[in-house]
């Protein structure tokens, strides 16, 4: 009979280095997923995955498990990936001018038809992602966490530790950040 993920957790608690490798396996795939909505490169989704769990492993001692285990690791792992957002934000910017030709195809097909423009939906999303890697990283964070991941104020709180009204007002602020920037870009590239 496996053990159930308290007992891999308590064995842990109690120096099984061991006990917290099925956990890893279990939730990797999750981490994964977040942390390659924040990073471009490989390089650092894994090296935020591998923070991530040395970060469970380090306070595993701090779960108390008054919610779900994967609860708990996935709101370190959106914490973590926020850190990796502020610490690398001057390293990612790339000019506007430094849009690909697809990328600049599909915006002039948006500016004289947006419906037509769908066509070419990589394009679109080397675009979202370029406008993405200009914002802060607390707008960064809470667009992705609200637009992308399609989540809740509340959970975006819960993850972020964010009270709710700060959610609010980061995403109204993300917002008007992603309108200035896309009229940055309309401005450099029509202009």
């Amino acid at each position: 009979m496996e053990p159930t993920e308290a007992e891999l957790i308590s064995a842990a608690c109690k120096g099984d280095a061991a006990s917290f490798e099925p956990l890893i396996t279990k939730y990797q795939g999750r981490v994964f997923a977040t942390a390659r909505r924040y990073a471009r490169r490989e390089s650092e989704v894994e090296d935020i995955v591998q923070e991530v769990f040395i970060k469970a492993f380090q306070k595993l001692e701090g779960f108390r498990g008054e919610a779900p285990f994967e609860h708990w690791l996935m709101r370190l792992a959106v914490r973590t990936c926020y850190d990796f957002l502020r610490s690398h934000k001057r390293n990612r910017e790339t000019a506007f001018t430094e849009l690909s030709e697809p990328e600049s195809n599909w915006l002039d097909r948006y500016v004289i038809e947006p419906d037509e423009a769908s066509e070419d939906a990589e394009a679109a999303r080397q675009l979202i992602e370029k406008v993405l890697s200009h914002l802060s990283p607390p707008a960064r964070l809470v667009i992705t966490l609200l637009e992308i991941e399609e989540r809740s104020v509340r959970e975006i709180a819960d993850l972020t530790g964010w009270s709710i009204p700060l959610v609010k007002v980061r995403a109204f602020r993300a917002r008007a950040e992603m309108r200035k920037i896309l009229g940055k870009i309309a401005k450099d590239k029509y202009l």
